[in-house]
């Protein structure tokens, strides 16, 4: 390639070579898939490309049959949600997707069947949140909180609503770069203000205000291995759908019983909020959470005592860099080079910085969930000694006893509940 033109390739449409149908033959029940496509400035085309530019890629919509296993109906034909978008949906296409622009806007859709009770917000990157948000103020609070959680991170993402979006919202959607936007539905000087953005991809998507529906049924979930060959699952149900169905945490050992602190009201808001995102969040991963918010997410770790040291390096960070921004108009990386040659913005840096040690990077008061237990109490101790309030993971350790003796040696004590499910997300 040459590489004068290696800018190209992302505006470039693969040849799709795929065929306009799909069938998938499970004993004797069959499914129908058909090939999404779209007319966008002339040219009828489907995905840009797949995970990389390089890659062609096709996207299917199931267009007849509802598979049913082991006595459990599946999502069947008609119910389609992204795979489902038209030109119609698509109020402003700026250019044919590509797949992970689709992909983030799905992932956000699986977290928010679980969020309809207020309106959420949630910025996606690479198929992860680093934004999250609900609160009964509006979807234009939401996300002014899930952004300044990661503002680092949210740039050139895809902010994804549970309402229809208003003015507010489309307004400081446009003060920040994103790619797309999706939402039930838009308010007519909404969409005004969006399509200021020529580039931004704004899709309307009906289903949304239905998600809840789609909670508690499985999908086939396919994985496919380099060899081609497919592992078949279902997928992941949550089980916590309110707080209520969180399982107190006990232990027992040598006899003695250990039990930890039920949660409060709010802590135990904050874990069903941070339980349903984690639904979303490639593990292993830890989730911190405070009043709705997402204070720190730590993924893709391979030990868990590794994503809880991510989750708080990042909160930091994060922390520092929201201090820079609002007090001196510069990212934290701006701050950072220009304390290299300016002996005033290298006392500021520092003052930042000694500031966001003071305030833990802003965690004192969150909660913490768990996509796996946790397999030793050094994760927890982490966890406590930046000021954690509740916890919940999924239970089932041999060490459960150690890990409820941990909260309840704190101070305050810790509460802590079990999900009795694990929530891996590969």
């Amino acid at each position: 390639m040459d590489m004068s033109n290696l800018k190209d390739m992302y505006k470039t449409l693969q040849q799709d070579p795929f065929p306009a149908d799909m069938k998938l033959t499970l004993g004797d029940q069959e499914l129908t898939f058909k090939k999404r496509t779209w007319e966008i400035d002339g040219e009828t085309r489907g995905l840009r490309y797949g995970e990389n530019p390089d890659q062609p890629a096709a996207l299917y919509e199931l267009a007849e049959g509802c598979l049913e296993v082991g006595g459990v109906k599946f999502v069947g034909a008609g119910q389609g949600l992204v795979s489902a978008l038209t030109e119609e949906h698509m109020l402003q296409a700026g250019k044919h997707p590509g797949k992970t622009n689709l992909t983030d806007v799905d992932n956000a859709l699986n977290i928010l069947q679980y969020l309809s009770a207020k309106p959420a917000a949630l910025i996606l990157k690479h198929n992860n949140p680093c934004g999250a948000a609900w609160t009964d103020e509006g979807v234009a609070v939401a996300l002014k909180r899930a952004f300044e959680a990661d503002r680092i991170a949210a740039f050139g993402g895809a902010v994804v609503v549970n309402r229809t979006l208003d003015l507010a919202t489309a307004k400081l959607i446009n003060s920040v770069y994103f790619e797309v936007v999706a939402a039930p539905e838009f308010d007519d000087d909404a969409l005004v203000e969006l399509k200021k953005k020529k580039n931004l991809r704004i899709l309307r998507i009906p289903g949304v205000t239905d998600l809840k529906s789609l909670s508690q049924t499985p999908f086939l979930d396919i994985k496919s291995l380099t060899d081609g060959g497919m592992v078949l699952q279902f997928s992941f149900r949550n089980a916590i759908l309110n707080a209520e169905d969180f399982i107190p945490a006990t232990a027992e050992k040598d006899g003695n019983v250990f039990l930890a602190r039920t949660p409060g009201k709010q802590e135990a808001d904050d874990l069903l909020f941070a339980w349903a995102v984690e639904a979303g969040v490639t593990s292993n991963s830890v989730l911190f959470v405070r009043d709705g918010v997402t204070t720190a997410i730590g993924t893709g770790e391979q030990d868990r005592v590794g994503c809880v040291l991510l989750a708080i390096t990042k909160a930091y960070i994060k922390y520092s860099d929201m201090l820079a921004s609002k007090e001196l108009d510069m990212s934290l990386f701006e701050l950072k080079l220009a304390a290299i040659k300016d002996a005033e913005m290298k006392a500021k840096l520092t003052d930042i910085e000694k500031r966001t040690e003071e305030a833990k990077g802003g965690l004192p008061g969150s909660v913490v969930v768990s996509d796996g237990f946790f397999p030793f109490r050094d994760g927890v101790d982490l966890c406590i000694n930046q000021g954690v309030v509740a916890i919940a993971q999924p239970g089932g350790s041999i060490r459960d006893s150690e890990v409820i003796a941990a909260v309840n040696e704190a101070t305050p004590q810790v509460a802590m509940v079990f999900t009795g499910q694990r929530s891996f997300k590969h």
